[in-house]
Order: structure tokens, then C-alpha cells, then sequence
């Protein structure tokens, strides 16, 4: 089995106990790449993105010189956290994909916690 096939089974396992578990609330996605972070929260009964946010964003790609780091993902979560609290949504259930929580992933987290977000 390789490196690939264990990402899709980890991610896999995490996206069916995070389904089990959600009892309604709206699902916080990380996706995590080399230079970029992106964040989502989404609406699994409708299938719809409600807010997004990714370090591609003007404002925060002219704020940072490198966008692949713990900085730039904590200003992710704390914007994101923002919009959700505008939007009213206050719970949500949170998914890491394949990704382990540490570094810019646990920062965002973090960051998305102290502006309001409860998971």
C-alpha cells in the first residue's frame, strides 16, 4: 500500500466519524497544501459551501510573505471564525482531512476557537 492509499483510507475513516457524530452541525474542512491553506465550512445536508477562506485571498497573500506557514494559517481561522459569527453559526464539527493535527492545521484550530467557532 502506498503513501497515497493511506491518505484516501485515513481521510476516509475521519469523513465517517465525523458523519456519525455531526448530529446536524456544520462540518469546518481543512485542506492543507505546501504553500496554501484553505478552510471551508460546509453544509453536509444540502451539500453547499457556506464560508470559505484560503491564504490565496488578496488581503491575506499581501499581508504575509510566505503563505505556508502557522502565522498565515492562524489569520485564516481567526477570519474565518469572524465570518461564521456574522453568519450565526457557532458549532460545528471539525475535519482535518488526512492531515495530522499539528503545526498550521492545530494553529488555525486554535486561532478559529478564540474567534468564536465551538468544536
Amino acid at each position: 500500500m502506498n503513501f497515497k492509499d493511506k491518505n484516501i483510507l485515513r481521510q476516509t475513516r475521519i469523513r465517517e466519524k465525523i458523519k456519525k457524530s455531526a448530529n446536524g452541525r456544520y462540518r469546518l474542512s481543512i485542506f492543507r497544501s505546501s504553500k496554501n491553506i484553505y478552510a471551508q465550512i460546509i453544509d453536509d445536508d444540502k451539500g453547499k459551501t457556506l464560508l470559505s477562506s484560503s491564504t490565496l485571498d488578496k488581503k491575506i497573500k499581501s499581508k504575509f510573505k510566505n503563505t505556508g506557514n502557522k502565522e498565515a494559517a492562524s489569520e485564516i481561522g481567526k477570519i474565518l471564525g469572524e465570518k461564521a459569527k456574522e453568519k450565526g453559526i457557532k458549532k460545528v464539527i471539525f475535519d482535518r482531512g488526512k492531515c495530522l493535527y499539528h503545526g498550521r492545521i492545530k494553529a488555525l484550530a486554535d486561532s478559529a476557537r478564540k474567534a468564536g467557532l465551538d468544536f
